[in-house]
């Protein structure tokens, strides 16, 4: 069997190889946050009256962990896991002296990949029109890092035990996720919010990423402020890393007797 390590880093080298060959969603990868981040800065010049740095300031946290890593790192880790079983990739990993440690860990590391790409983009954008972001670059690398271990975790369990086709994926992502999205703040400031709604997205990990790094990044609050929102992803996305990797153990076993 190969060290896990090498066998990490050679399935999410083999997974962005064919994101790489595939140029058009690659295109679409980096558009859509860009899009998102244009429009959401827009609004929130016009409608709250601020700056277009200031805007596009405010933009970035909705724009980055609430939409677009939510269907880079969620939605892909979905498409990942249906359309490797779709290929019986699967049964040929039986075969080989991959380690289904290093599997699961290689379809994480690549989707890190993506969205500290898609970070990198959006940050330099909003930064190129004139936003600032301050405060701690180890704590808002910490939370971003975090969200996207909580959306491939919560990736793995619905991919592994709800979707069987590709036909399932853009249902069961739009059926989970828009409610979820539109709660936590990522289209819709959580301030418009009537106090009932603002109870319930407490309970929202979508609404404590985007707290989390507004507080962090962009108001530039001391840690005690983050803190709340801090742990509740790092519980959060442990306790979806452990379910996802518990999932993605049960799919192998039905695997492995059909």
């Amino acid at each position: 069997m190969t060290h896990p390590l090498h066998g990490t880093f050679a399935v999410a080298e083999r997974i962005l190889i064919e994101l790489g060959r595939r140029r058009r969603s690659l295109f679409f990868w980096a558009v859509f946050p860009v899009l998102v981040l244009v429009l959401n800065g827009l609004i929130l010049e016009e409608r709250a009256q601020l700056s277009v740095a200031d805007a596009f300031e405010q933009a970035v946290p909705p724009t980055l962990v609430g939409a677009a890593l939510f269907f880079s790192c969620l939605g892909g880790s979905v498409a990942t896991v249906v359309a490797e079983r779709e290929q019986q990739t699967l049964k040929r990993l039986f075969l080989s002296p991959l380690s289904g440690v290093a599997y699961f860990l290689g379809i994480f590391v690549a989707h890190c990949a993506i969205g500290l790409g898609q970070t990198g983009l959006v940050w330099a954008i909003a930064a190129s029109l004139g936003a600032s972001f301050s405060g701690s670059a180890l704590l808002n690398v910490a939370i971003i890092l975090l969200s996207i271990a909580a959306y491939v975790g919560v990736g793995f369990v619905l991919g592994t035990q709800f979707a069987r086709r590709i036909e399932d994926i853009n249902a069961l992502v739009a059926a989970f996720g828009v409610p979820l999205l539109i709660l936590g703040g990522a289209f819709l400031p959580t301030a418009l919010f009537p106090e009932n709604l603002l109870d319930l997205a407490r309970y929202n990990p979508i609404y404590h990423m985007i707290m989390a790094l507004t507080s962090s990044a962009v108001e530039n609050e001391p840690f005690g402020e983050t803190a709340p929102h801090f742990w509740f992803l790092v519980v959060f996305s442990g306790a979806m890393v452990i379910s996802g990797w518990l999932a993605y153990r049960r799919m192998l076993m039905i695997e492995r007797q059909l």
